[in-house]
Order: C-alpha cells, then structure tokens, then sequence
C-alpha cells in the first residue's frame, strides 16, 4: 500500500508546473556566519539577523546581517533545534539539553531576550524534546514523538491527515495561522487545515518545508548516495503547484529559513548564504 502511495504522489510531482516564483537579486555569502559545520537554525521575522548552530545543534548564535557581528547566546546542546521566534523578532525559546543523574536525557527551556540580553527557564527538566512554542502563538501546534497536535482555546486536538501510522516531521503553522505544513517520513510534504482536512501534497522531495509567506513554501532537495549527502538545493514551492530551484547545482545548499525577501541557508561545507528574493 505504501509503495503505491508513493508511486502516486511521485506521479503527481512530475506534473507540476516549473514556473518562477521569485526572481532572484542577488546570492551573497555571509562570512562571518560561515563556519566548520555551521547550519541556519531561523531568521527574525523582520529579516535583520538569523540564528547559526552547527550540525549536531550544539550552541546558538546570533548573526546581524547589516553589521555582520555574531554574538554567542549559548554553547548548550540541542539548543539550535526547533528554535521558536516571537512575532517581533526580540525574543527567542529554545531548549539546553542534559543528561541528568538517572542518565535520562532532559531540557531546560529558555526564553531570551534578544535585545536586553536576558534569559529566564521557563521549564526545568523536560523529557520532551519537541514542545517549543513561540512566545506569542494563540494557536499552538507542537510535533511530540513524530505526532502533530494543535491547542486553540485551551482544547487539544490529535492531527492525523495521513493516518495515525506514519511519522510526522517538520511541522509548522503558517503566519495566518490557518494552515500546518508538515513531512511524512517516505511519503512527501503536506499542507492541511489547521483541523486535519484538506491535505494536500506540496513534493515528494520537499524537505525541512518552511513558510515564506502564506502561500509560499521553501525548501531543500537533498540527495545521497546511503552515506552521505551527494547533492541538495534550495527549493520554492506554491500551493496552487508552482515549483522553482533556487539555488545553483555547484553548492549543496541545505536547511533555507525565510523572511520576507530574503532566504538563508548553509551548504554542506558551512558556507552561509543570503538569497535575495522578490
């Protein structure tokens, strides 16, 4: 059954239409957020800096585009996994991860603000690695334990648009905060209403999905050989089925976060770079 799934949605990708979707301005490496291993791990809403880690997600900086200075906001483990942004762009939520005296992994959750330098633990001694939330969400959708869940009025609800028997990953609501964009493990990205209805495949290659905008997803298409990454570029997706590559096939182009404008991503060599998009 799964391998015909996949032979259908792979069917339907081919008949996309490949059409631009942005013109690209300029493509700008960014050297001082360039490092051994450096991945974009988010970009403020507003586009004037983003957030490096490395790839295993250890430590978080923070990166001014126009000044080019880096500032380091922790050296702790996991902290650059699914950071959560506020709307504003001043503050930030992200996990330290530990191993505690049962030698169970735990997390301490940290709100910081960007602006005044401050930090405050929000939770102490969390098993769950996936429940961040952005400091300002009315709706709430976590992804716990490869299972979506969206919190609105205080009620909980279980999202299960592809059945309760695959795994979903890289899931995030849209700005407006009507839809959820998310991947099944061997079945593609999707995008559904926030109450599970209407899925809707986006690509079968379209990995670490991120919104541009409302109607805009972007995204890499990386490829391997069973051990390592041989290929992958930056990828732009619209609902309505547009599809554009992005990036050039000489980098191999990995993990884009996007503001209005502007995408950013690392390459496999920990290069970063600003696309400059209209």
């Amino acid at each position: 059954m799964r391998k015909t799934i996949l032979l259908v949605a792979a069917c339907i990708v081919s008949m996309l239409a490949t059409a631009q979707i942005f013109e690209v301005v300029s493509v700008q490496e960014l050297a001082g957020a360039s490092f051994e291993d450096a991945r974009v791990a988010g970009i403020s809403p507003k586009g004037d800096y983003i957030l490096m880690t490395n790839g295993a997600n250890q430590g978080l900086k923070r990166y001014d585009i126009a000044s080019g200075v880096m500032t380091k906001l922790t050296d702790a483990e996991g902290a650059g996994f699914n950071v959560q942004l506020s709307r504003d762009g001043q503050e930030i939520i992200f996990r330290e991860r530990f191993t505690g005296a049962d030698k169970l992994r735990y997390n301490n959750i940290i709100r910081a603000n960007i602006g005044a330098n401050t930090k405050k633990v929000l939770a102490r001694d969390q098993v769950n690695n996936d429940m961040l939330v952005s400091p300002d969400a009315k709706v709430v959708l976590t992804n716990s334990e490869c299972k979506m869940y969206i919190t609105k009025n205080g009620k909980k609800i279980h999202i299960a648009p592809q059945g309760d028997e695959v795994n979903y990953i890289w899931a995030s609501l849209s700005p407006n905060q009507k839809k959820i964009l998310y991947y099944v493990s061997e079945m593609g990205c999707f995008v559904c209403n926030i109450d599970g209805s209407n899925s809707q495949l986006i690509g079968v290659d379209c990995r670490a999905p991120q919104w541009y905008d409302n109607n805009t997803i972007v995204s890499m298409n990386d490829q391997d050989d069973g051990h390592f990454t041989t290929a992958s570029a930056i990828m732009a997706y619209t609902l309505d089925g547009k599809v554009q590559t992005l990036t050039s096939p000489d980098m191999i182009a990995m993990y884009p976060f996007a503001a209005e404008g502007k995408v950013v991503f690392s390459t496999l060599q920990g290069k970063t770079y600003l696309l400059t998009v209209k």
